[in-house]
C-alpha cells in the first residue's frame, strides 16, 4: 500500500454537509412501539383489570363518584406504564447508539476515529484485520486484503480483494479480486483504503434486512426468575379474589348487596397480592444502570452481564493499555555486547544507527501502533530523518500468533530488496539461526532489561535480489542478520494500584495475561500490586502447552501472571478457571481473543484499540481501555444488584400488611372492609415510584466493595431476604391490627379505618428509609442525597393530609375526621413497628 498521505479524503465541512443531506449511516431497526401500543399493553396489566372491575362494581352499587374516581386511576396506571417504558427505551437507545462500530477515516489528510454512523459517501476509510466494514465501499488501495462475505453469500471462505482506482459501481458479492466491499462483512486479513459509496438503508445488507449491531435486551436470569414469581402470585391472587368474594358474600347473608361487597373484598385481596412492581424494577434498574455505566466509560452490549458483575470473582486483564498507559517510549538500544540509554545521548554511532534505521523500516509511516510511533519519534529526534519518507513497500509479512514477528520488504537500489523485521527477541533469534550459547547470551540481556519493566523487541535484516517470490518470513531470505534490541518503557497507569487493591478488598482475584516477556510482566505486576514483591511465579504459554486440562486447572490456582500467552491459549485459561468454580471476566482486543471473550462469564473488549470482532463477542466494552473503569463497572453492577434486592424486600414487605388487612374482615362476619380498592390504588401510587426511582437512585453502601462476590446461582429471593421481608411486613400488619382493634373498640370502625390508613402510610415511608441500607446507620442514611426519595415522601404525606382534611376526598375514601392525637399515635406506631429492624439489621444481615 502506498503512503496514505497521498489521499486527503473529504473535508470536515463537506462531510457535515453530506451527512445533513444523506442522513446518518444507520439501518432502521426495530422501531419504538407507538404510544397507543404501549397503552394497549398496559390495559392487559392485572392492576388495570382490577381497577376496571372495582369501578364497575361501585357503579353497579350506585356509587357514581366512587366508581368514576376509581376508573380515573386507569389513566394513572397507563401513564405510569408509558413513562417507565419510555425511560427504559431511552436508556437502551442511548446504548445502541454508543455500540455502533467505530472506524478510521481520512479527512483533511488526517486519520480520525469516529462512529460509523457519521460516515458519508466519499469518505475514505482505513481497514485492518478484525474490522467490520461499516458501509458499502470500493477498495482503492490494499495489502493482501481478504473479506468474509458469508453474511451475504453464505460462503465462509474469505474472498480476496484487489484495489481499483477507476471502478465507480459495486459488483456482486462473492467474487475473488473484486474491489467491492459490503457493509457488515468482516476483514479477515490484510488492510486497505476504501471509498464509501453507499450508507445506511442504501447498503446491500440493509436491503436484505440484516442489522450491523445491537444491544441485547433479552430477558435476564433475574427477570425470568421474577416473571415466574409474578405469574405464580397472579394465580394466587385470582384464586384469592374468587375465594374472598365467595366467603365474604356467604358470611353476610348471600344477597345481592353482600355479593357486591364481596366483589370489592375480592378485588382488594387480588390487588394486595399481585406484586406488579417486580417487572418494572428489573427492566428500569438494568437498563438505566447500563446507561449509568456508559457514563463511566463502560458500554453494556449484553444486559445480563450487569448481573454477572456482582458475582465475578476472577478478573483476567491484558497488560498493555489496560494496566499501562500504552504510551511507549523507546528508552534503550542494545546488542549482544553494549547498550545505550537514549535519555543520555543526542546522537548514535553507526551500529546503533543501523539498528534504529532498520526498526524504522519495519514500521508503516502512518501506523498508529504505539510501538511504531515510539520508533518514529526516536528516529526523528536522534537521526533527524523524515519518517514519512521511506522506500515503497513491496511486501508485508504480518504479525502472526504462532510467530510474533513481522517483516517489511522494500526497494534497496536497482534489482535489490531489503527485509526489515522486528518481533519477540526469541523469535527473531530463531530467524537468525542463533546457536545455544547465543540464545543464552541474548536471554541474559533481555532479562536484565525486562526486570526494569521494559518491553523488549528484537530487530533483524536481510537483503536479496528483487526477483523472488514472497511466501514465508522464515524461509524467503534464509538466515537473517541480528542487529540488536529495542527496549520501551510503558508506564503503569497511576490509578491502577488503587484499583487492584479495591479488587482484592472485594474478593476479586486479578490475573494478568500478556504476550510480553515473563520478567517484564512480573515487574509490571509487582508495580500494580497484583503480586507481592517477592513473588517469583509466572506461567508461560510454552509451559501451558505441556499441561493437560486437569493439571492446568490446578496450576491456575497458583499463578496470577501468565506471560508469552497466545490468544488461543486465553480460551484454555478461561475454561481452567471456570473448572475451578470461578466466575471469570476476560479482557481482549484482537480477532483471536473473540473465543475467550465469548467463553468468559463476562467478556470485556477494548473500545479504543480493540477490533470490531472482539467488541461483537464481548458483553462490555471499555471506552477508555482503562483498568479502573472495569472496577467502576464492578461497583456499579454490585450496586444495581444490591438495590434490586432492597427494592424486592420492600415490595414483599409492603404487600404483607395490605393482604393481611384485606383478609381480616373475612375472619369476622360482622366486620366491614378495612381497605377499599381506592386505598390500595393510592398505596400503589406510592410504591411504584419508590421501586422505580428511589431505590434505583440510592447510593451504594460504603462496604459494598468489601463484601465477597455473590454466588452466580444465588437466587434473588433467598430464604434470608424472604424471611426478612415477611418479618417487616408482619410487624407492620401487627401495628395496623393493634390500631384497628383499639380504635374500633373506642370510636367505631370508620375511625379505625382512618387510623389504620395513617399507620399504613407512615410504616410504608419507614420501610423505604430503613431498607435504603442494610449496613449503614439511620443517621448515615439520612445524610445521603436522594431527590426521588424526597419527592415520594412528600407525595405520600400530601396524599395522607388531603385524605384526612379535604371533605370531598375524605368522603371518597370513606374516612372520617379524627383528632391530631389519633393521627400522631397511629402514625408513630407504624414507624415504631420497624425500629427492631433498624436496631438489629447489621447483625441479622452480616454474613
Amino acid at each position: 500500500m502506498s503512503d496514505r498521505l497521498t489521499i486527503t479524503g473529504l473535508s470536515e465541512t463537506e462531510a457535515r454537509q453530506r451527512l445533513t443531506e444523506g442522513g446518518p449511516n444507520v439501518i432502521t431497526g426495530r422501531a419504538r412501539p407507538p404510544t397507543l401500543t404501549v397503552a394497549l399493553d398496559a390495559l392487559r396489566e392485572p392492576m388495570f383489570i382490577m381497577l376496571v372491575a372495582g369501578g364497575g362494581l361501585y357503579l353497579a352499587m350506585g356509587k357514581l363518584s366512587d366508581g368514576l374516581l376509581l376508573l380515573s386511576f386507569v389513566l394513572v396506571v397507563i401513564g405510569s406504564t408509558i413513562l417507565q417504558r419510555r425511560r427504559t427505551e431511552k436508556a437502551l437507545d442511548a446504548l445502541r447508539q454508543m455500540s455502533s462500530p467505530r472506524c478510521l477515516v481520512i479527512r483533511d489528510g488526517k486519520e480520525i476515529r469516529l462512529s460509523a454512523t457519521e460516515l458519508v459517501c466519499g469518505d475514505i476509510i482505513a481497514l485492518g484485520e478484525g474490522d467490520r466494514v461499516p458501509a458499502d465501499a470500493l477498495l482503492r488501495q490494499s495489502t493482501h486484503l481478504a473479506i468474509d462475505e458469508s453474511l451475504l453469500t453464505g460462503e465462509s471462505v474469505p474472498v480476496s480483494k484487489a484495489p481499483s482506482i477507476g471502478t465507480v459501481e459495486l459488483g456482486e458479492p462473492g467474487g475473488d479480486h473484486a474491489s467491492s466491499l459490503y457493509g457488515g462483512t468482516l476483514v479477515t486479513s490484510g488492510g486497505g483504503l476504501a471509498e464509501i459509496v453507499a450508507t445506511g438503508a442504501r447498503t446491500r445488507v440493509a436491503r436484505i434486512g440484516a442489522a450491523l449491531s445491537h444491544i441485547d435486551s433479552d430477558r435476564t436470569p433475574l427477570q425470568k426468575e421474577t416473571d415466574r414469581l409474578v405469574r405464580w402470585l397472579a394465580t394466587v391472587g385470582i384464586v384469592a379474589c374468587i375465594g374472598a368474594t365467595v366467603v365474604f358474600a356467604l358470611t353476610r347473608g348471600g344477597d345481592l348487596a353482600a355479593w357486591r361487597e364481596g366483589g370489592l373484598a375480592g378485588i382488594a385481596m387480588a390487588m394486595s397480592l399481585i406484586p406488579e412492581e417486580f417487572p418494572v424494577v428489573l427492566s428500569v434498574f438494568l437498563a438505566v444502570g447500563a446507561w449509568h455505566m456508559s457514563k463511566r466509560n463502560v458500554l453494556t452490549r449484553h444486559i445480563p452481564a450487569i448481573e454477572g458483575l456482582s458475582a465475578m470473582n476472577v478478573l483476567c486483564v491484558d497488560k498493555t493499555g489496560t494496566l499501562t498507559r500504552n504510551q511507549l517510549q523507546l528508552v534503550h538500544l542494545a546488542d549482544m555486547s553494549r547498550e545505550v540509554d537514549l535519555a543520555a545521548v543526542d546522537n548514535l554511532d553507526s551500529r546503533f544507527t543501523t539498528l534504529l534505521t532498520t526498526a524504522l523500516a519495519a514500521t508503516k509511516p502512518q501506523s498508529q501502533d504505539p510501538l511504531d510511533k515510539a520508533i518514529r519519534h526516536a528516529a526523528e529526534r536522534l537521526m533527524g530523518v523524515n519518517t514519512s519518507e521511506q522506500h515503497a513497500l513491496l511486501h508485508e509479512y504480518p504479525l502472526m500468533a504462532a510467530r510474533p514477528a513481522m517483516g517489511y520488504v522494500r526497494h534497496d537500489g536497482e534489482n535489490r530488496v531489503r527485509l526489515a523485521s522486528k518481533g519477540a527477541p526469541e523469535v527473531v533469534a530463531r530467524l537468525c539461526n542463533f546457536t545455544d550459547p547465543q540464545q543464552v547470551a541474548l536471554h541474559a540481556v533481555v532479562s536484565r532489561l525486562a526486570e526494569q519493566g521494559l518491553r523488549v523487541i528484537g530487530v533483524a535484516q536481510a537483503s536479496g535480489s528483487a526477483d523472488r517470490r514472497y511466501v514465508d518470513l522464515q524461509t524467503d531470505f534464509g538466515r537473517l542478520e541480528f542487529l540488536g534490541l529495542l527496549a520501551f518503557a510503558d508506564p503503569l497507569r497511576a490509578d491502577v494500584p488503587q484499583a487492584v487493591a479495591d479488587c482484592r478488598e472485594a474478593g476479586i482475584r486479578v490475573v494478568m495475561i500478556t504476550g510480553d516477556y515473563p520478567k517484564t510482566a512480573l515487574a509490571i505486576a509487582r508495580q500494580a500490586g497484583i503480586v507481592a514483591p517477592d513473588h517469583p511465579s509466572v506461567l508461560t504459554g510454552a509451559e501451558m502447552d505441556a499441561l493437560d486440562e486437569a493439571t492446568l486447572a490446578e496450576r491456575v490456582q497458583q499463578h496470577c501472571i501468565f506471560a508469552r500467552v497466545r490468544p488461543e491459549q486465553k480460551l484454555r485459561l478461561v475454561k481452567a478457571l471456570q473448572a475451578r468454580g470461578h466466575v471469570v471476566a476476560m479482557t481482549g482486543d484482537g480477532v483471536n481473543d473473540a473465543p475467550a471473550l465469548k467463553a468468559a462469564d463476562i467478556g470485556i473488549a477494548m473500545g479504543q484499540r480493540g477490533s470490531e470482532v472482539a467488541r461483537e463477542a464481548s458483553d462490555l466494552v471499555l471506552l477508555d481501555d482503562a483498568f479502573p473503569s472495569i472496577v467502576a463497572a464492578i461497583r456499579q453492577g454490585r450496586k444495581i444488584y444490591d438495590n434490586i434486592k432492597k427494592a424486592s424486600v420492600f415490595i414483599i414487605a409492603v404487600h404483607v400488611p395490605i393482604a393481611g388487612l384485606a383478609l381480616l374482615p373475612l375472619l369476622d362476619s360482622a366486620a366491614p372492609l378495612i381497605l377499599l380498592p381506592i386505598h390500595i390504588v393510592i398505596i400503589e401510587m406510592i410504591i411504584d415510584p419508590t421501586c422505580a426511582l428511589v431505590f434505583e437512585a440510592e447510593q451504594p453502601d460504603r462496604d459494598l466493595m468489601q463484601r465477597p462476590a455473590r454466588s452466580l446461582e444465588q437466587s434473588l429471593f433467598s430464604s434470608r431476604e424472604v424471611i426478612l421481608a415477611l418479618l417487616q411486613g408482619l410487624s407492620v400488619l401487627l401495628a395496623c391490627t393493634v390500631v384497628y382493634e383499639i380504635s374500633n373498640t373506642t370510636d367505631g370502625y370508620e375511625v379505625a379505618r382512618t387510623s389504620v390508613f395513617c399507620t399504613l402510610i407512615s410504616s410504608l415511608i419507614a420501610l423505604i428509609y430503613f431498607n435504603r441500607s442494610w449496613s449503614a446507620s439511620l443517621r448515615e442514611v439520612l445524610s445521603r442525597h436522594n431527590p426521588a426519595l424526597y419527592a415520594v415522601t412528600a407525595f405520600a404525606v400530601i396524599c395522607l393530609l388531603l385524605a384526612l382534611s379535604v371533605p370531598m376526598i375524605r368522603d371518597r375514601f370513606s374516612f372520617v375526621v379524627i383528632s391530631l392525637d389519633q393521627v400522631l399515635w397511629s402514625s408513630l406506631l407504624g414507624v415504631a413497628s420497624l425500629l427492631w429492624f433498624e436496631a438489629t439489621k447489621r447483625r441479622l444481615l452480616t454474613r
